[in-house]
């Protein structure tokens, strides 16, 4: 699969036009960091507390924002074009992700000074974010293929906002419920446990098993997202 950054770059830019001139997804960015704000007046000061907001990010930004480029292009009948354009699979993937996964970054790290989060360890921890966050771009591609205008794209996200936002607060139900023992394999509750475990005396285990994780839940909802990409070029 042969990369263009030209090509890539052209991408980037466009998505950074779409995503200036949509003020209803722009202003979307702003709602972590409203909700950040928040819960560092509330004086809670827990890991949970601080990743509760990190995933909503994730959901709210990351995933939100993807679809709803993807969604606008499929609206206007430009991804069509952008298909059958000599841009490869990869320039594509990668051009529409760069951007969001760039906002990302930014929005996580306002995140995590304005909760005044000071992780144990920093490098684990953005290793983690970054996976997370190019997971969490796969499931907003997959989702934007899924929608045919920006509206749709914006209910299809409401479920994984629900589930892999909200979805660590069951990890505080007994160990034996059969929800918190699904919610526990979550990306979103893999990297508080990832955090948490940071905190404190931690084994190679406690690091390995949220990073395996999180890769998988990427590398299987990547591999979906180019199995319906591609045969959204022959449809």
């Amino acid at each position: 699969m042969n990369l263009s950054m030209t090509r890539i770059q052209a991408i980037l830019i466009k998505d950074y036009k779409e995503f200036s001139r949509n003020y209803a997804v722009s202003l979307m960015v702003l709602m972590p960091l409203f909700l950040a704000f928040l819960y560092s007046k509330s004086g809670s000061a827990t890991i949970a507390t601080y990743f509760l907001s990190i995933n909503i990010a994730f959901s709210m930004v990351t995933t939100y924002v993807q679809c709803c480029l993807i969604a606008e292009e499929k609206e206007k009948n430009t991804l069509r074009s952008l298909m059958l354009s000599p841009a490869s699979l990869g320039d594509i993937l990668i051009g529409k992700s760069l951007f969001v996964f760039i906002i990302t970054m930014v929005i996580v790290a306002l995140i995590i000074f304005i909760v005044g989060y000071s992780p144990a360890n920093l490098f684990i921890l953005a290793i983690a974010l970054i996976l997370s966050t190019v997971f969490y771009i796969a499931i907003g591609t997959l989702c934007g293929l899924f929608a045919k205008t920006v509206m749709e794209g914006s209910l299809i996200i409401l479920p994984v906002i629900l589930i892999f936002s909200f979805g660590p607060l069951a990890l505080a139900l007994s160990s034996s419920s059969p929800i918190s023992k699904i919610a526990e394999w979550l990306p979103s509750s893999q990297l508080v446990l990832l955090a948490e475990a940071l905190e404190g005396t931690y084994t190679t285990m406690d690091v390995i098993i949220p990073m395996v994780a999180i890769i998988v839940w990427s590398l299987v909802t990547w591999i979906a997202a180019g199995f319906i990409y591609k045969k959204r070029m022959v449809d």
